[in-house]
């Protein structure tokens, strides 16, 4: 592999096993030094271990890379607070973020509980804000000291989120909510230097053992739902090389990579405070748009 990111300091949360484990090899491979981050728990969220994400980095070193184990919880405020410390006190200096952690708690909404809802939400989201707010204020105290920043956070989103699925509420809800702060954080970090870009991976994990994601494709289409595919477009954009491209959902797996297309204003009719009158001009927009895509994006 060439060596895109040479050098580069990479956090790969969640990166101890499924997506984010070849997330942490490939940016290895292409001369990174990557924390990688696992909780070591279940699908679910729940237990505890340190032996995912030490075995990543093992399998790092063996390879010739340069790698250190983080088991800290990224949803915690102090956790990833520690995590991004241990990437700075290791390797000197933080280039990229990759916000891959995540959880599933899969329930029809009417069977949904309380716990299923919160545990997905502050894991996926506030997993997502609690690393990027940590190292956005490194980056922007770099930046401000006059030091150049090109910086990276690579957010996971998800085509649950972005076009909806069923029995996704809690982590469709959660994943349309990275999407949306991809894009915010974007804007407000551009300043100091930093991109913030996500990826809506497809690949057959732990996580989507359930859905069997490869088990729907003929034999010789299946490799297309290795993880391999969206650590491709993750490594990539930790590069230099991307500098240009910030605010973007991007669509990744072995049988598809493409832009995502967020919401766009669409038919427009005139404006009443008439309710009897509304109905009859949202009726008329509402016939003359496109109806929401589905999984496949269409």
């Amino acid at each position: 592999m060439s060596q895109l990111c040479d050098g580069r300091v990479a956090i790969v949360t969640g990166g101890g096993r499924g997506i984010g484990r070849s997330e942490a090899l490939s940016l290895a491979a292409a001369g990174a030094f990557v924390v990688v981050n696992d909780l070591g728990g279940d699908r679910d969220g729940t237990g505890m271990s340190n032996e995912p994400a030490h075995e990543v980095v093992e399998e790092i070193r063996a390879a010739g890379g340069e790698a250190v184990a983080n088991a800290d919880d990224v949803s915690d405020w102090e956790g990833a607070e520690r995590l991004v410390t241990l990437a700075l006190t290791t390797f000197g200096r933080l280039d990229v973020l990759v916000n891959n952690a995540g959880v599933l708690r899969d329930r029809m909404l009417v069977n949904m509980a309380p716990e299923d809802w919160d545990q997905v939400i502050r894991v996926h989201l506030r997993g997502t804000f609690c690393p990027t707010r940590h190292a956005a204020e490194y980056w922007r105290n770099q930046s401000k000291a006059g030091t150049p920043v090109d910086a990276r956070v690579i957010n996971t989103s998800s085509s649950s989120g972005i076009y909806g699925n069923v029995g996704q509420t809690n982590y469709g809800t959660a994943k349309a909510g990275i999407a949306a702060f991809t894009i915010i954080a974007s804007q407000e970090l551009g300043r100091y230097g930093v991109t913030v870009n996500a990826v809506a991976p497809a690949a057959a994990t732990r996580l989507t053992q359930d859905l069997d994601p490869s088990g729907q494709l003929p034999p010789e289409r299946q490799d297309g739902f290795d993880p391999r595919w969206p650590a491709a477009v993750v490594t990539w954009l930790a590069s230099a090389e991307s500098a240009g491209v910030t605010g973007r959902v991007i669509e990744s797996s072995g049988l598809r990579l493409t832009v995502a297309e967020g919401w766009t204003r669409g038919p427009s009719g005139e404006p009443s405070d008439d309710p009897a009158k509304v109905g009859a001009v949202l009726t008329d927009l509402v016939a003359q748009s496109p109806a929401p895509a589905g999984m496949l994006g269409v």
